[in-house]
């Protein structure tokens, strides 16, 4: 959830920290800070966006400096957006700093057994304890290393901690279940819990798996395991670039990602889709075993998209079902060894879908992780994985990600639904995938998005509809909407509208209706257009122009004829177009949504 940055060895540590924390302003807003060490610990934080912290150090008297550093960017979990609870943390003789992304579910009983021994504490947070603890081994005589490893082995929940320490140039890390990854660079040495933190400074990086440990100091990094034992990992080189992770001259990052979504979905096909060959081939899955029911968790955007992968099974006689992570992860599904649960996560992070995948796993299921973050806790836990191949996507709302995400899903059903005998991928759709790009593009270069949402600004409330692949769909784009546009937005079935959503809807509730191709369920779909011009609501269409839909609406946005599997992902496309200004228009901070964060990891 929050973001964390730490780095040895350069002679712009401030200056290096906060390039850190810009570019993982995602995953939290609500304050930053930073603590320098090396010698006597400096640590300056503020609440709100990352400038109140530049303005709080330009404003200091003496400037920072040191040798070591860690900062944070923080998505509030215990306690409200203040300085006071702003990281980092120190003990009460600003001997230690501590960083901390995830929850301490013990943190209650181990700050009233400090009080209970003099501690005064400043914060609400969960995450002051540590420190606290640390200083007290510090006291007992432990070194400094002792005295980190001693204070994690009393915390329990979901933690990537970074420590600095008086007098001493190291940075002391550990993870269990929120993510942490070292920077390799020439001659300084990084931390992160996402590898856009250091990006600017090297490409080389290490993953940190549960349990394990790492101190990073000027002249190299040592990782152990629980036990002590050193571990071996070699440095992998990440495939984006810094360039790659800027805006690139969009005004906003979602707007950056709506438009590099042909390219991610050339990535997402490329080498998966032969079209000569009539075939679909996923190399990555050639080791799954026999499978009979496929069970999708997922949270959010991607549990819109495992709705749609479980759908498109069920088409193909699949037994498949999708489940909201959370839920599932305290009252899983029936599993047998033949089950593949399949997590839906962007970040390879999200904790509700971990915590379903390793019920999953105890319980005796195949896994696999449709996951974009190569290395991440996902990707590394599961059976197997299956990466979507989006490439960096740093907006808070998902946009790309969500596009590939759907393609990925085509191939993984065509990949099951071979291994069961069904039928071959016909040609129909094979075209389709390989045309998407192209048809994505025709859809950003010729949308009317902009000129619709000026109709509607100042309405009460917005209503997005669709049946069949078009019902996630327009989940999706009432998530979307809300997200970024802080205003009322609800998604259905269109043929629920009238068990109930019909008696909210008024001439100043639009409508934005989903429907493609010329089925019964586009000709069901039209009546529920119907029901709501009888009601006098503004009707939006989605359409690629199959049916006579187009009389009954108020305003048309198209998309070009396609697959009836595909034709779901064009009109997603118009619709996040549709979010995106209808949020610009009311100015809104549309990379960074207030109470949001891009990985949650917490429960």
């Amino acid at each position: 959830m929050c973001g964390i940055i730490g780095c040895v060895g350069r002679d712009d540590t401030v200056e290096t920290l906060l390039n850190g924390l810009s570019n993982l302003e995602y995953r939290g807003y609500d304050s930053a800070g930073l603590a320098i060490g090396g010698g006597n610990l400096e640590v300056t934080k503020k609440q709100g966006e990352l400038e109140n912290l530049r303005a709080e150090l330009d404003n200091n008297e003496s400037s920072v400096s040191g040798t070591v550093g860690i900062g944070h960017t923080r998505w509030s979990t215990h306690g409200p957006p203040s300085d006071r609870n702003s990281h980092p943390h120190t003990d009460s003789d600003n001997r230690v700093s501590v960083v901390h992304n995830g929850i301490i579910e013990n943190y209650q009983s181990i700050r009233d057994e400090l009080t209970t021994e003099g501690i005064t504490f400043t914060s609400d947070t969960d995450s002051e304890v540590v420190p606290h603890l640390i200083a007290g081994y510090l006291d007992d005589g432990l070194n400094p290393q002792a005295a980190f490893e001693k204070a994690v082995e009393r915390i329990e929940g979901s933690y990537a901690l970074a420590v600095i320490i008086e007098g001493t140039d190291a940075i002391f890390a550990v993870r269990n279940d929120s993510p942490l990854v070292v920077g390799a660079g020439d001659s300084a040495y990084f931390l992160g819990s996402d590898v856009p933190a250091f990006l600017d400074y090297t490409r080389d990086v290490v993953y940190l798996d549960n349990g394990e440990f790492a101190i990073l100091r000027p002249d190299g990094w040592t990782i152990s395991n629980q036990e002590g034992d050193n571990v071996t990992k070699n440095p992998k080189t990440v495939e984006w670039t810094a360039e790659q992770t800027g805006k690139s001259g969009y005004s906003h990052f979602m707007l950056k990602e709506i438009n590099e979504q042909p390219t991610s979905l050339r990535q997402c096909i490329s080498g998966r889709v032969d079209e000569l060959k009539d075939a679909v081939v996923v190399e990555e899955l050639d080791h799954l075993s026999h499978v009979d029911r496929v069970q999708f968790v997922a949270c959010g955007t991607s549990y819109h998209a495992a709705l749609y992968g479980a759908e498109l099974l069920r088409d193909r006689d699949i037994n498949s079902k999708a489940y909201l992570a959370s839920e599932y992860a305290t009252a899983p599904a029936p599993v047998t060894k033949a089950t593949l649960v399949v997590g839906v996560t962007q970040s390879g992070e999200t904790a509700d879908t971990l915590s379903a995948l390793r019920e999953a796993q105890n319980r005796g299921a195949q896994t696999l992780a449709l996951t974009n973050v190569v290395g991440s806790t996902a990707a590394r836990e599961c059976d197997h994985v299956l990466y979507i191949r989006a490439g960096p996507e740093i907006g808070v709302a998902a946009t790309k990600t969500f596009s590939s995400q759907l393609v990925t899903l085509n191939l993984l059903v065509e990949h099951l639904a071979r291994g069961r005998g069904r039928s071959t991928t016909n040609y129909e759709l094979i075209t389709a995938l390989r045309n998407l790009p192209n048809q994505v593009q025709h859809v950003l270069d010729e949308s009317n998005a902009q000129e619709v949402v000026d109709e509607y600004v100042g309405d009460n409330a917005f209503f997005f509809i669709g049946r069949g692949l078009n019902f996630p769909v327009a989940l999706e784009g009432a998530l979307k909407f809300k997200e970024i546009t802080y205003e009322h937005a609800e998604g259905f079935a269109a043929g629920e509208l009238k068990h109930g959503p019909l008696a909210l809807v008024t001439a100043n509730t639009p409508i934005f209706a989903v429907v493609t191709g010329d089925d019964e369920r586009a000709q069901k779909t039209i009546g529920n257009i119907k029901e709501v011009e009888a009601r006098d609501a503004p009707v939006v269409l989605i359409t690629d122009g199959e049916t006579e839909a187009e009389r009954y609406a108020d305003h048309v946005l198209e998309i070009p004829d396609s697959h009836q599997r595909v034709s779901p992902m064009l009109a997603n496309v118009q619709l996040q177009l549709v979010a995106y200004h209808m949020a610009d228009r009311f100015g809104r901070d549309i990379d960074k949504p207030r109470n949001l964060a891009k990985s949650v990891t917490v429960e």
